[in-house]
């Protein structure tokens, strides 16, 4: 009986010591979707022990077996597990209705569930997993309502933003970027008519989210700059716990998304020997006959045997590269965390001579002082180099060799020098081998705050800001060149931008027994400057000296400065009541210096309420309708993006018979106001199936009155026109979003994200009548910027000549449609516009144990594009300019049915602006797609390696189009800053479509 009770007593004690005894505990956690989760915070109750899930969601803690593991993470229910005999422990954790996510909004931050504006999140899962240059292009199908556009392929191109449509006909038409609280510059400072992206220095990397203001109870805190939206970025920020280390490197290669087929050398021969002898008569042989003019453009070569056949867009359109590393250290604990990044980006376009680099650094700190007291500073700096090339209209552009007939050899016997002697037009290659177009920017952001609480309800804060872009231009063309009568020329321009921005601001927040309240009120300054100098020369000794000071002719010079300021005055109110009956207020008073005397001020109001219908009793334990909230808006922003002195008499000092003088250039007008915005906007946030299915519904209003325009005045006056508040225009549309989780499995997740959008843009007041700009029109009932036109009506089978509509208008107000060979005849009319009526983007996001996969397609309707260039690349051999290969289906025999005229040599037949040149720009586009695999963590731990990701991505793979040009969203870079010309195609460079091999290291 005693070794009984010895041997339970001894097996008792031994057990007693190992259930004592720490134990390694691991395992790994899980979101609803079966996705890793990194960051989620492992404590053992009642102690300060702890530790984090790294990035693939693993985690490793030591525990005895009575200790609780306590999971958590913000926006997921807790969970508390006992360790006991147990060395694995794996969590699967769910949506907590209680901790919701929260956005950025202006001057502060706010529960989601809360939110009863109109605004689109995007974090930084949506942004990284496609390696892209800019950020604008990182958000192309991602947000219902809004339009990116690259206008152009290369690499600096501009950048198009569109938030529920355009909202004025001459003010800026581009949001308002800013970042961690700074109001960004954003002016496009080319030094030519083609637009650069004014963002292109910012590195995608950064950002951790992207709240983009749609309506105006959102944006109207920013007051004279909320028309065109808010696009509000916040860059990654460290967090308290291990260091962490992130490595990304990718390389790629590009090509051009389209080409256009054009003639080669035996059919340009054929069409234009038929051309000359519809407009000579077949005996003329001045084309074909030794030394005639074929000859002289092979320049020696028989291209009756072959011996040249050139394909130009070879030559313009070539392979390119991209390059994009960058690393980033983060961490902290709990008073001090921080950030810091370094990322380089070098991309060879794929218009030959085009190019980028970019270096980038950031640094982000926040300290806590005390409990009450914390200060932080955002800090960024960028140098990038450009390599740029002509604009659209130039021959020195690439794009323009197409012009070139394929009987011109490219390069001279040499095989190096490019030919200049036989080619038709200047050849392009000419100015990549004697000449150059570089542009270095540099620049600089810094945001530092400082936050005191006095008490747990009332804090201050107070930012202050700064953003310095400085841009070189220097341009030479050696002697070879355009340039060679000069002998040679060289230009320098230095842009220096700067921008000081100070915020101050106290916040108030209270919870009562039934309600909540949020207040908010402060001041803001912000003031820009910019010095601009320019000077030229002629006249080179040397093609090796490629500065002014080499020049021998100061041929130009010039230098100018500018500033403007906004003073402001904002506050915002938020309540809720019984957690859903919501109510915000908010008011703006904004003053600038770019308005009159009598008007300087203005005062943009909002208001919005929501009502969550979820929380009521009918609804509250319904096991379909997770979450429902009505919600609706209304408020007045502004648009201050006109020129800094537009109120003012101006005086421009000039020389006048070597004397110097003051001349006057513009009227005064003390009355300049703001255009003002009305926007209404009524929506539906909805979340079914415990929120499987979650989506937005939206109709909104948007009417601006007080445009900014040039009014013309009697000339009488001496004047043209003076800058007047006059006219209205309207947005309406509808925006939907419905996002799903269609697939959720331990090993196999799949969710999707759908956006749609409508857009009906109205001019719907002009009180002196039509603007006509070349193509494009503004006119009261109409679309602004429509396509004005005459209609082409095909080819007269009879004898090939071209016919149009007469459409002139009947008794009853009908139009004639009347053929006619007389283009005179045929009277103009809106037909189009180059705006999309229908924008949609569809996200899918699938994993399967360690791979996982992603798309984007994005589409566009409704919208067209006109071909500026049409009549000399299509047209009929009328100029000597190579022709698009449809050309060759021209009419030649009586009863031929088709929409190509005759081939008739310098004879117009059909060249003229009509709808010949128009078409619809509809497109599906599959934007971006990605493949990783991330390597098994037991297999990287070996090498001290947290995740190690190998993916693949691709950029603009698939295009679906019925547009026979370029591309449907290449327009010309010429016209990328008007205001009114728009959707015109100019020998406009296509998008480069990109595939990507990298790596993404976490240590």
């Amino acid at each position: 009986m005693k070794i009984k009770s010895y041997f339970f007593f001894g097996l008792f004690f031994i057990t007693s010591i190992i259930f004592a005894q720490e134990k390694e505990i691991s395992g790994t956690i899980i979101d609803e979707q079966g996705m890793p989760l990194p960051g989620v915070s492992i404590i053992i109750e009642n102690t300060q022990t702890g530790t984090e899930t790294d990035f693939d969601g693993n985690y490793s803690i030591k525990a005895k077996p009575e200790n609780v593991l306590i999971f958590s993470f913000l926006g997921l229910k807790t969970v508390k597990q006992t360790v006991g005999k147990k060395t694995t422990i794996n969590v699967s954790m769910i949506s907590d209705n209680q901790l919701e996510e929260v956005v950025i909004v202006g001057f502060g931050k706010q529960s989601k569930r809360t939110v009863t504006d109109n605004i689109a999140s995007l974090t930084s899962k949506d942004l990284n997993n496609i390696p892209i240059s800019n950020l604008q292009g990182a958000l192309t199908g991602k947000a219902a309502g809004v339009q990116i556009q690259q206008i152009n392929g290369k690499v600096e191109g501009g950048v198009k933003m569109r938030i529920r449509g355009v909202s004025t006909i001459s003010s800026s038409q581009e949001p308002l970027y800013v970042i961690d609280g700074m109001p960004l510059i954003n002016d496009d400072e080319s030094v030519s008519d083609a637009p650069m992206n004014p963002l292109i220095s910012l590195n995608p990397n950064d950002i951790e989210s992207i709240q983009i203001l749609k309506d105006a109870s959102s944006a109207a805190i920013y007051g004279a700059r909320g028309t065109n939206g808010v696009v509000l970025i916040t860059t990654k920020q460290g967090k308290s716990g291990k260091t962490k280390i992130s490595v990304n490197s990718s390389y790629g290669w590009s090509e051009a998304t389209n080409t256009v087929k054009f003639l080669n050398a035996e059919q340009y021969v054929e069409l234009f020997t038929e051309a000359s002898a519809n407009s000579y008569g077949a005996d003329d042989l001045w084309l074909t006959e030794p030394g005639g003019y074929f000859d002289d453009m092979a320049n020696g070569l028989d291209w009756r045997n072959g011996e040249v056949d050139t394909d130009w867009t070879d030559y313009a359109l070539v392979n390119g590269s991209v390059q994009d590393h960058s690393f980033s250290i983060s961490g902290g604990d709990e008073k001090t965390v921080f950030y810091v990044s370094g990322a380089y980006n070098n991309t060879e376009g794929i218009v030959r001579g085009n190019s980028l680099e970019r270096y980038s650094y950031r640094g982000n700190l926040d300290h806590k002082v005390s409990d009450k007291f914390r200060i932080g500073l955002n800090s960024s700096l960028s140098k990038t180099q450009i390599s740029r090339i002509g604009t659209d209209n130039s021959f020195s552009t690439p794009l323009q060799a197409i012009a070139q007939s394929p009987l011109n050899p490219a390069y001279l016997d040499d095989g190096v020098t490019p030919n200049n002697e036989s080619t038709i037009y200047y050849n392009f290659l000419m100015q990549e081998y004697n000449g150059s177009w570089d542009v270095n920017i540099t620049r600089a952001i810094m945001n530092t705050f400082a936050q005191y609480d006095f008490t747990p309800d009332l804090s201050f804060r107070t930012e202050i800001g700064y953003d310095s872009n400085n841009q070189l231009d220097e341009y030479f063309a050696g002697s070879l060149t355009e340039s060679a009568s000069t002998n040679g020329y060289a230009d320098a321009t230095s842009i220096q931008s700067d921008k000081y921005n100070i915020n101050n601001y106290f916040t108030y927040q209270k919870s009562f027994n039934t309600s909540n309240l949020e207040v908010v009120a402060g001041m803001s300054f912000e003031e820009s400057s910019r010095k601009r100098q320019y000077v030229a020369g002629t006249g080179f000794p040397s093609d090796a000296l490629q500065t002014v000071e080499s020049a021998s002719e100061i041929t130009a010079g010039s230098s100018s400065r500018t500033k403007y300021n906004f003073l402001s005055y904002f506050s915002r109110a938020t309540f809720s009541l019984y957690d859903k009956y919501l109510l915000k207020g908010s008011i703006r008073y904004d003053g600038s210096s770019r308005f009159g005397a009598d008007n300087r001020y203005g005062i943009f109001p909002a208001a919005s309420v929501g009502w969550i219908l979820s929380e009521e009793d009918f609804l509250k334990n319904s096991n379909t309708v997770s979450s429902l909230k009505l919600r609706g808006s209304y408020g007045i922003t502004g648009n201050a993006g006109i020129g800094n002195f537009a109120s003012l008499g101006l005086y421009n000092g000039s020389a006048y018979n070597k004397t110097s003088s003051l001349s006057p250039s513009q009227l005064a007008n003390s009355d300049l106001k703001w255009e003002r915005t009305t926007q209404v906007d009524v929506g539906l946030d909805f979340g079914l199936l415990n929120n499987k299915i979650t989506g937005e519904v939206d109709y909104y209003v948007k009417t601006t009155n007080d445009l900014l325009l040039n009014e013309p005045v009697p000339g009488t006056s001496g004047w043209s026109s003076i800058t007047r508040n006059v006219g209205s225009m309207q947005n309406s549309g509808f925006e939907f979003v419905l996002n799903t989780t269609n697939v959720t499995t331990s090993n196999f997740t799949w969710n999707s994200s759908l956006n749609l959008s409508t857009l009906k843009n109205e001019v719907t007041k002009l009180p002196n009548g039509d603007i006509v700009a070349e193509r494009n029109l503004v006119r009261e009932g109409e679309t602004i910027s429509s396509f004005y036109l005459v209609e082409y009506a095909g080819v007269d089978p009879d004898n090939g000549d071209a016919l149009f509509y007469t459409n002139t208008t009947n008794a009853d107000g009908t139009l004639d449609k009347t053929k006619t060979n007389v283009y005179s005849d045929a009277e103009r009319i809106v037909t189009g516009n180059p705006y999309p009526t229908l924008m949609a983007g569809f996200t899918n996001n699938l994993s399967y144990r360690n791979f996982d996969f992603s798309f984007t397609f994005q589409g566009e309707w409704g919208a067209s594009i006109y071909n500026e260039g049409g009549k000399f690349q299509s047209g009929n051999a009328r100029y000597e300019d190579n022709q698009t290969a449809d050309q060759m289906n021209r009419w030649q025999n009586p009863g031929d049915i088709t929409d190509v005229p005759q081939a008739r040599m310098y004879s117009t037949n059909g060249q003229q602006a009509s709808t010949r040149y128009l078409e619809k720009s509809d497109f599906i586009r599959l934007r971006n797609l990605s493949l990783g695999y991330t390597i098994p963590r037991n297999v990287t731990q070996k090498f001290s390696v947290d995740r190690l990701r190998i993916y693949f991505t691709g950029v603009n793979l698939l295009t679906f189009t019925d547009y026979t040009g370029y591309d449907p969203e290449s327009t010309y870079d010429n016209y990328g800053n008007s205001s009114i010309q728009k959707g015109i195609a100019f020998y406009s460079a296509p998008p480069a479509k990109t595939f990507t091999l990298g790596l993404n290291i976490d240590l």
